[in-house]
């Protein structure tokens, strides 16, 4: 008589089928049919049975099945959502490879971080504690250091403002002796300034007018033009030296003639935009508001620069062009330049 063999009960430990995953698991366990204890060879087939399913069990379990797909690995330790990366960190070493880069770059361009600091962060500052802008403090100091009816000193009182208070974009003393120079040469009778601004460059230019000479200047900014105004009077030009035109160069070059009385310019003075240098060039040209022989000054040429505004003086054939290099205003370590145009006539 053969010994009792106990019923082997096995569970299903998930889906037999890989069609079964859409289904979702069973609500309760199934158990599998006894191991009928009728032979040896009997047995060892259901134990082979159970170990056939067992190892079913652990490929689903570890293989992500999906009906009509492809099986997709998953690695252990991801379950179903991927989790976060860990930030990228720098090599300490890499940062450091790159720290005498960067000291060179500051130590070559310290000036232009200066200027950038005067001239934009200082003067943004000062704007919102005061409530002024920069160009009426200037007339402040003006008023309170400058001897009216001087232009040589009120000059001096607006570079030692520069120098030592607010940065102002004026043409500044270093070019001021260039403008002064070609003035003396020349001796214009008509002279047209484009860019008023505070009023520097005007006293400048009107200092140096001979005898019965004019000059027109113009200013888009009503802001800027309300200062320049109360400088140049401070100055003691009155409006028969000095007239003041306040508009949009590009509206204002046609008018000059009709509305001005300005038949032809002898000298003329650029400092307002630069990007506006080449297109109110031609304006001129095309109004024939130039004098045969006249001279035209552009300032801040070289910096920020106006590369069109040259390549144009040098290769239309009209002008004889030269830089007088020199260094931005205020910034001695700023290279710039003042561009000469001889106007000889229309091609």
């Amino acid at each position: 008589m053969l010994p009792t063999t106990p019923v082997l009960q096995t569970p299903i430990l998930g889906p037999q089928h890989p069609s079964d995953l859409a289904q979702g698991p069973p609500e309760h366990p199934r158990v599998s049919q006894p191991c009928r204890p009728s032979s040896t060879r009997a047995q060892a087939e259901t134990f082979a049975g159970c170990a056939e399913r067992s190892q079913l069990v652990a490929r689903v379990g570890a293989v992500g099945l999906h009906p009509g797909r492809t099986p997709t690995p998953i690695s252990p330790g991801w379950g179903l959502f991927p989790q976060p990366r860990s930030p990228v960190m720098v090599s300490p070493a890499i940062a450091l490879a790159f720290l005498p880069f960067l000291v060179t770059l500051l130590i070559r361009y310290r000036h232009y971080l200066v200027l950038l600091y005067r001239a934009v962060l200082v003067a943004w500052l000062r704007d919102r504690l005061t409530g002024t802008t920069r160009e009426q403090r200037a007339f402040q100091y003006l008023l309170a250091h400058a001897i009216p009816g001087d232009p040589h000193h009120i000059l001096q009182t607006f570079d030692q403002w520069c120098y030592h208070c607010e940065h102002l974009s004026c043409v500044g003393p270093a070019k001021g002796r260039i403008v002064e120079r070609l003035l003396l040469e020349r001796a214009p009778l008509r002279v047209l300034e484009l860019g008023t601004y505070c009023g520097y460059g005007t006293v400048l230019l009107a200092q140096g007018l001979p005898p019965g000479a004019r000059l027109y200047t113009v200013e888009g900014n009503p802001q800027h033009a309300a200062v320049a105004e109360k400088v140049i009077r401070l100055a003691g030009f009155d409006e028969h030296t000095v007239e003041l035109i306040v508009g949009p160069s590009e509206e204002v070059i046609p008018q000059l003639r009709e509305k001005h009385g300005l038949m032809k310019a002898d000298f003329v003075f650029m400092d307002h935009w630069k990007r506006c240098y080449l297109r109110d060039l031609r304006l001129l040209e095309s109004h024939q508001l130039l004098a045969e022989g006249a001279t035209i000054l552009a300032d801040n040429v070289l910096f920020p620069g106006a590369p069109h505004f040259l390549q144009y003086a040098k290769t239309c054939g009209r002008y004889r062009c030269k830089v007088h290099r020199a260094s931005l205003e205020y910034f001695r370590a700023i290279p710039d330049g003042v561009a000469e145009l001889r106007y000889t006539g229309a091609r």
